[in-house]
């Protein structure tokens, strides 16, 4: 049977479902609050406490629209780039969240953006290294993180199965195959008819744990996902769900997360109508929900212009990034073809690059 070990913890069939309690962005930019946040995790029992780490510059273009779950809960009119911002937690914070984690005895975890956050992870000393939905196809920093030689827990929200085996063949190919593969449904809150733990089993076909990134209210789901054999569950978990960010309302609070996380060390069944649980079980087919569809050009990742780029200019590795665009741009699944190709104009900085503009 497959396994994984993070830290002293082995994961994977037969061994008790590792618990993420995902604190993200609930912590509103505040370090004292992000503390709150590692203390509530330990205090129920989850085995690690998971945050994220970015520059905002280095995820996203400016003057980015939000998603429609983002713009209900803060101001209309802040795009996404000046709320990332405002959430950002610099690198002397991180280490000093993940300092007092350790200290009071809590796996820390997070999941990086981009070459330097990947660095301060690992000179924090990660155990494993988390990669969100939205970077499941970036193949330069699936790569980048991947040659760290550590655990990936790989969350496969908005694609489709075939992406999911082209990116683990790839992560694979990279010399890595420590990989956990995590259903998910990129959406906040998610609907119960969009959550599909079937394709979790999907997954499992390519031979990896597998496990479930829950965005759903309540504990019902999760709880489920580990009765059909999730080897992880990472579930979002807040203070308060009334508190302002555009993340509260999907998470758990401390006394949430602590019945979920008992009932499934304990194994303790969840009654569900027979409807809701076929509802929730989904199909076996792996691929973008309705509402993902919606949401993906909002947070998925396209390759842009890291600086202005001349007209016939030969195209190197470093002349590239890759960013939330709004959905322009060519797929980071085909980064490393455009390596070498000449420009037929000129390309300006943060530009999104589009196949057309190549000989």
């Amino acid at each position: 049977m497959p396994k994984v070990k993070i830290g002293d913890r082995f994961v994977g069939d037969g061994y008790p479902c590792y618990i993420i309690a995902e604190a993200g962005v609930n912590h509103n930019g505040d370090i004292e609050l992000a503390k709150k946040l590692v203390k509530a995790a330990k205090d129920t029992g989850a085995d690690a406490v998971k945050f994220q780490t970015w520059i905002t510059e280095e995820v996203m273009v400016k003057n980015l629209e939000k998603p429609e779950y983002q713009k209900v809960v803060g101001d209309d009119e802040e795009t996404q780039f000046d709320m990332i911002k405002r959430l950002e937690l610099n690198f002397d914070e991180t280490k000093e969240i993940a300092t007092y984690a350790k200290k009071i005895g809590i796996v820390f975890l997070s999941t990086p953006e981009g070459k330097r956050c990947t660095d301060l992870l690992e000179e924090i000393g990660v155990p494993a290294y988390k990669i969100g939905s939205p970077d499941m196809d970036n193949y330069p920093h699936l790569k980048y993180v991947a040659k760290k030689g550590k655990p990936i827990i790989l969350s496969t929200g908005m694609a489709t199965m075939e992406e999911v085996k082209n990116s683990v063949d790839f992560i694979k190919g990279c010399g890595n195959d420590q990989i956990i593969l995590l259903q998910c449904t990129t959406n906040y809150p998610a609907k119960l008819s969009e959550v599909n733990l079937n394709a979790m089993v999907t997954m499992k076909k390519l031979g990896l744990p597998v496990g479930y990134s829950d965005h759903t209210e309540g504990i019902m789901v999760p709880i489920i996902a580990a009765s059909l054999g999730a080897c992880v569950v990472e579930k979002h978990f807040t203070l308060d769900k009334k508190l302002p960010g555009p993340d509260h309302k999907a998470s758990l609070e401390p006394h949430e997360l602590k019945e979920m996380i008992n009932r499934i060390s304990k194994r303790t069944s969840f009654n569900v109508e027979n409807s809701i649980l076929k509802e929730i079980i989904g199909s076996d087919e792996k691929k973008p929900t309705k509402s993902e569809k919606k949401i993906e050009k909002f947070v998925r990742k396209h390759v842009v212009a890291n600086v202005d780029i001349k007209k016939g200019g030969t195209i190197t590795e470093d002349m590239l990034g890759v960013k939330r665009t709004g959905g322009a741009g060519i797929r980071p699944n085909h980064f490393y073809e455009i390596i070498g190709k000449k420009t037929k104009q000129n390309i300006k900085k943060d530009e999104a690059v589009e196949w057309e503009m190549f000989e």
